[in-house]
């Protein structure tokens, strides 16, 4: 049977260790000046239901108007991979996602939409938006 790592241990391997240390990272917009949006697509996201530990699925997809910054994507993957394991609601994951995205990015506007895959009969799809 296959045991969780202790994210403590050397035992880790890189691509663990790479999501613990995971964050958001930014670089400067090529266009400031220029109003356009960029459309990302997370087709494997992973979290685990707070009540019965199962594990939740879902596409998400991000869209935003830059301002300054621009995030990194690979940063992004390994940010959202970290949801993996976490006990989180459908609405607390995809709120916390787009507070942090917002908080790095700072963009015009932005819009997070997670389409979870069905679980006993109940699809769910959240979307959240912030206008600066």
């Amino acid at each position: 049977m296959n045991e969780i790592p202790d994210t403590n241990s050397s035992t880790l391997k890189y691509g663990e260790r790479n999501i613990i240390e995971g964050e958001l990272i930014t670089f400067p917009n090529p266009r400031i000046g220029r109003s356009y949006s960029i459309l990302i697509t997370l087709p494997e996201f992973t979290c685990k239901c707070p009540f019965s530990g199962h594990p939740d699925f879902a596409t998400l997809e991000f869209k935003y108007v830059p301002n300054q910054k621009i995030l990194e994507l690979k940063a992004l993957k390994l940010y959202i991979n970290g949801f993996r394991d976490k006990y989180i609601s459908h609405e607390e994951s995809i709120n916390q996602i787009l507070d942090d995205f917002v908080e790095a990015c700072e963009p015009s506007e932005a819009t997070l939409k997670g389409n979870f895959n069905p679980r006993g009969n109940i699809h769910t799809v959240i979307e959240v938006c912030y206008k600066k």
